[in-house]
């Protein structure tokens, strides 16, 4: 039961695990995000080359994540004082302000939470997962990167961007979707509906395939 809970992962569409946390911007609860989208992030270790690209390249996006109503919190199995080092460095040798919070997590509390930690990667370091969790705690999306690869933030940025229109629109999104291309139109779920799917202004190649523009 310990490792079951050690390693546990939590699920799409359903609450985010609950946190309070010490960071490097001071205590932080989910709750203390309710309303808005959140991107927790995780790390293997502080004054780690992948992750300083990786942490460089969500500070220069957090003005666009804040354009969508989205914090970023970063998270590792480091003390704070080792944060507090590594963002002054990251400033000190690239010239990049890190404007969000890092939690510190030694015990390992958020990350076996969150299943963060692989043991066929590193038992004592968190592999780079990232959550997408809704203004209503709900764990919406979760990518998992490998430790010698990093991310892309351009990535999470259209991955929130569909995220959010598939909210306010009611539709899904094709491949590779990004703002001003068309949108995916539910199939219909009866014969009557899917008879009269051509005839409705969608762009239809068949009845169960419609797109159209927002």
């Amino acid at each position: 039961m310990e490792n079951a809970q050690q390693f546990s992962f939590p699920r799409l569409n359903e609450p985010a695990p609950a946190f309070s946390v010490r960071t490097t911007h001071g205590e932080r609860s989910l709750e203390d995000y309710r309303g808005k989208w959140l991107i927790l992030f995780s790390h293997p270790a502080d004054f780690t080359p992948v992750c300083t690209t990786e942490f460089i390249g969500f500070a220069n996006a957090a003005p666009k994540f804040a354009e969508m109503n989205c914090e970023l919190l970063g998270l590792s199995i480091d003390s704070l004082f080792s944060h507090l080092a590594w963002t002054r460095n990251i400033k000190e040798k690239f010239g990049v302000d890190i404007p969000f919070p890092i939690i510190e997590d030694i015990k390992m509390d958020v990350a076996r939470a969150y299943g963060m930690v692989h043991p066929g990667a590193a038992d004592t370091q968190a592999v780079r997962a990232t959550f997408f969790i809704d203004p209503n705690g709900v764990m919406r999306a979760m990518v998992y990167y490998p430790m010698s690869n990093g991310r892309s933030i351009d990535e999470f940025v259209r991955l929130l961007q569909a995220l959010q229109t598939s909210d306010t629109h009611g539709v899904a999104t094709p491949e590779n979707w990004c703002p001003g291309k068309e949108v995916i139109v539910s199939p219909p779920k009866t014969a009557e509906a899917a008879d009269k799917r051509a005839t409705e202004g969608y762009n239809t190649v068949d009845w169960y395939f419609s797109t159209k523009s927002l």
